[in-house]
């Protein structure tokens, strides 16, 4: 057998240069870059290997451990999980910045490969700087805060463990059922044993992701659910946009007159115009997909795992209403004891197309989501009206940018009160053009990952919207997009705090308080300059005073050369309405009579809620 004698590092990193994935036909880097954060747990050894094929494997400099994680999901999710980065750190406090990024992953089903140093095996320099000890456990690191947040974990303890360990992390980031996260620790004295590895383990390695057919007994049960329904309603969820099942979903809707409604992750599958798009579903959904939820009498659920903000904490549908659930993953497949279809979105949609024949659901009922699909975009009019408000409330900021945006750009968001807002108001122009990050609802996601995606595909600009919370939280990734030259346009809506918990808090009971700036214990409060402080990062910037002046402002974002960030001072209380209930904790007992109030009104609703698995 053929050996080439390498340190475990540099033998680790040969073998992600080695391995490739096809898109579109084409051959692709399946790794094709690391973010990186060097610190003495992975400088010495990883770094020195890392450099060494910096023309093959290139590396870009983090700001924040946190937030260079999120810029490899934010690419993960612009390349529809057929390419995956890397992220490396430092041990310590290095690797658990890292931990809430690989949260993110983990709730999203996205790959990232998460590299970080470790204590020394040996334990000879025991205890070494960063490192916490566990008097009862000497095995424990800080690595092991991964176990809960990632797919597969593993520590090298010997360098010939990766070639066991390395494949099984790959086939697990590409699996479209087990997809997440990988962990690998790599204790500093491991990184630079010299080992004879066999070189079979670094050749050339295509990898293609796999699509499950459903079983055929479970495909026959969910076309009888099907063939017998009068309303039958399609929710369509990432899962399909990942799968590449976009245009077969949105022609069985059409060709079978099934009103289609999308959650946050699937939010893109079709444009917004689309014959069968009845709108989002859910909390902060159209009142028009959720009219049609409530009177559905059979859901299919295609590639969506059903979180709360789908189902209106589980009172969004009839108490009878039955569902069939299309799923590479069977946990989420068998949820809410729905027929149970394990499979890759267009394969089984494909295969359901081939099988249902000429069922169509009932004329009506197509009519009726085309009507109601019509009331809804006509109170987005309404809701988007310029007006002479010296503030502009959130649905006419995003109906201008939506307005002004190409077709193919991405509009990314993740938390506050931005993504109720575009979930409702952003018209969707071609599909995979919308990124909301809500599984795990993370602040500080946009900025990161708006680096990620213009890095995916520089032929499109991201357009990232966030709130000034947001901005203040994670802002350093609007420097690491003009140094590396990765252009997006950022829309900072400045409502004065955390303006939209602020809401909920009211409208359970309890006044402002340690949410907007002004309700906080400050001294004085005062607004920051984004626009200074943007500059100081290289950005250009304009300060826009209206809503007038805003189109021009994104037209002229367009024309830059570098990432763009534009402010506007926006609405704190006014939102765009929602007929959704959410099961939130509200006191049992409080002196205040709205929080009392507020309590009975959640238990009203809780017995509305359905009951399942």
């Amino acid at each position: 057998m053929s050996t080439i004698r390498l340190t475990m590092a540099q033998a680790l990193v040969r073998y992600l240069c080695n391995q490739f994935t096809e898109i579109d036909g084409k051959r692709e880097p399946l790794f094709p870059g690391v973010f990186a954060i060097f610190g003495h747990g992975n400088v010495t050894c990883l770094s020195e290997a890392l450099e060494a094929v910096q023309d093959t494997l290139p590396t870009w400099r983090g700001q924040n451990e946190q937030s260079m994680a999120l810029a490899a999901i934010g690419f993960a999710k612009a390349t529809r999980r057929r390419q995956i980065m890397v992220a490396t750190s430092s041990i310590g406090p290095g690797a658990l910045n890292m931990v809430t990024a690989a949260g993110v992953a983990h709730t999203n089903r996205l790959p990232i490969l998460l590299l970080a140093g470790d204590s020394f095996v040996n334990r000879r320099p025991d205890p070494v700087m960063q490192q916490v000890e566990h008097f009862g456990n000497p095995t424990i690191t800080v690595n092991d805060a991964f176990k809960a947040v990632t797919r597969y974990w593993d520590r090298i303890t010997h360098p010939e463990q990766i070639i066991a360990s390395l494949p099984q992390a790959v086939a697990v980031m590409l699996d479209p059922a087990d997809c997440g996260p990988a962990f690998i620790g790599l204790p500093q004295d491991v990184q630079e044993i010299a080992w004879d590895y066999p070189e079979s383990f670094f050749a050339p390695t295509v990898h293609k992701i796999p699509r499950p057919r459903p079983d055929r007994d479970s495909l026959a049960e969910a076309v009888r659910e099907l063939k017998a329904a009068k309303r039958p309603l399609i929710i369509s969820g990432g899962g399909v946009r990942y799968s590449g099942a976009e245009a077969a979903l949105a022609d069985f809707a059409e060709k079978h007159g099934i009103p289609l409604c999308e959650t946050i992750a699937g939010k893109g599958t079709v444009t917004h115009d689309h014959p069968a798009h009845v709108g989002p579903i859910g909390i902060v959904g159209s009142t028009s997909a959720n009219a049609l939820a409530g009177e559905a009498d059979v859901i299919l659920a295609v590639g969506t795992r059903l979180m709360d903000f789908t189902t209106g904490s589980w009172t969004a549908f009839s108490p009878d209403a039955r569902f069939v659930s299309i799923n590479a993953a069977r946990w989420d497949a068998n949820k809410h004891r729905a027929v149970a279809v394990v499979g890759d979105a267009l394969e089984t949609v494909n295969e359901l197309e081939a099988a249902i024949g000429d069922y169509k659901a009932d004329s009506a009922w197509t009519k009726k989501g085309e009507l109601e699909f019509a009331k809804w975009n006509e109170a987005l009019d309404g809701y988007q009206k310029p007006t002479n408000a010296p503030v502009p409330t959130y649905a006419q900021v995003v109906g201008i940018v939506n307005a002004k945006a190409g077709d193919r750009d991405l509009l990314i968001t993740a938390a506050g009160g931005l993504p109720g807002e575009v979930m409702k108001n952003w018209r969707v122009k071609a599909p995979h053009t919308f990124d909301c990050e809500f599984g795990f609802s993370c602040m500080g996601y946009e900025i990161a990952a708006g680096w990620g995606a213009a890095m995916a595909d520089p032929s499109r600009t991201p357009i990232v919207m966030i709130g000034d919370g947001t901005y203040m939280m994670m802002n350093s990734d609007i420097y690491s997009t003009v140094l590396s030259g990765h252009k997006m346009i950022l829309i900072v809506c400045d409502n004065g705090g955390y303006a939209v918990i602020n809401r909920l808090q009211n409208a359970k009971g309890t006044p402002g308080f340690n949410n907007l700036l002004r309700d906080c214990r400050v001294k004085e409060p005062f607004p920051v300059d984004f626009i200074k402080h943007a500059e100081a990062m290289g950005a250009l910037t304009r300060r826009v005073e209206s809503l007038a002046d805003l189109g021009d402002a994104v037209e002229w974002a367009q024309t830059t050369d570098r990432t763009t960030v534009l402010t506007i001072v926006s609405d704190a209380f006014t939102w765009t309405p929602g007929d959704a209930w959410w099961d939130v904790g509200v006191p049992q007992v409080s002196a205040r009579s709205e929080v009392n109030a507020a309590a009975a009104d959640q238990q009203a609703g809780r017995k509305k809620q359905r009951v399942g698995v």
